[in-house]
């Protein structure tokens, strides 16, 4: 795929959704890291309804660290993984209280550090919060990436710095919203809803499946 067509592509799905954001619902930096924690192998959804009631009671490092993993499971406990998630936000909340005077860290080195903290989570904090360049790639970015040509690659990592390399200057503070939001939305794993896509005549997935 060429840079025009990569180009048209994002100028495309920017017109479509000028100000992409991530549907997690949060209020503060410290908010945004704990939900991205939780949804890991999880949906957006199932993570907002635990949250919703969780930061009504506590929403702060200290706050969460004082129900302790017993008390923090009751209120995740209907996401994926709760029992490890519940250890690591309890683990994290210690650090960001005693490390960090409990503000979240703004670089990746930082970041990763926190206990249940990987690539992804940083690079979504890292975006979403202090709308640095990263590119967290999920399960849909990554399905996206290899099907439309965008920046095919063998494993999340590659296709990560690929599309760092490759989408054009102007579109990458907010590539990851876009292609998490199309891939959710529009180019479905199984069945991809190519009649409703605004990148159809662009994406090189048919050209593959018909040769």
């Amino acid at each position: 795929m060429n840079k025009e067509k990569r180009t048209e592509i994002f100028i495309r799905l920017r017109n479509e959704n000028p100000e992409p954001k991530t549907e997690l619902k949060y209020n503060s930096t410290f908010e945004l890291l704990i939900s991205v924690i939780l949804s890991a192998q999880a949906t957006d959804v199932s993570v907002n309804k635990a949250t919703e009631k969780l930061y009504k009671v506590a929403n702060t490092p200290e706050a969460i660290h004082a129900l302790g993993v017993e008390g923090l499971k009751e209120y995740i406990k209907t996401i994926g993984l709760f029992n490890t998630k519940a250890s690591n936000v309890i683990k994290t909340c210690d650090a960001l209280a005693n490390k960090h005077g409990s503000v979240v860290p703004n670089n990746r080195e930082e970041l990763e550090a926190l206990p249940g903290v990987g690539r992804k989570t940083a690079n979504v904090v890292l975006n979403t919060a202090f709308r640095q360049i990263a590119m967290a790639v999920d399960t849909h970015i990554f399905r996206i990436s290899n099907r439309t040509g965008i920046a095919p690659g063998k494993n999340v990592l590659e296709v990560e710095k690929r599309l760092i390399k490759l989408v054009p200057e102007e579109f990458l503070l907010d590539a990851h919203h876009w292609l998490i939001l199309h891939g959710r939305y529009v180019c479905l794993a199984r069945k991809p809803r190519c009649s409703a896509c605004v990148i159809e005549d662009l994406c090189e997935f048919k050209k593959k499946t018909s040769d």
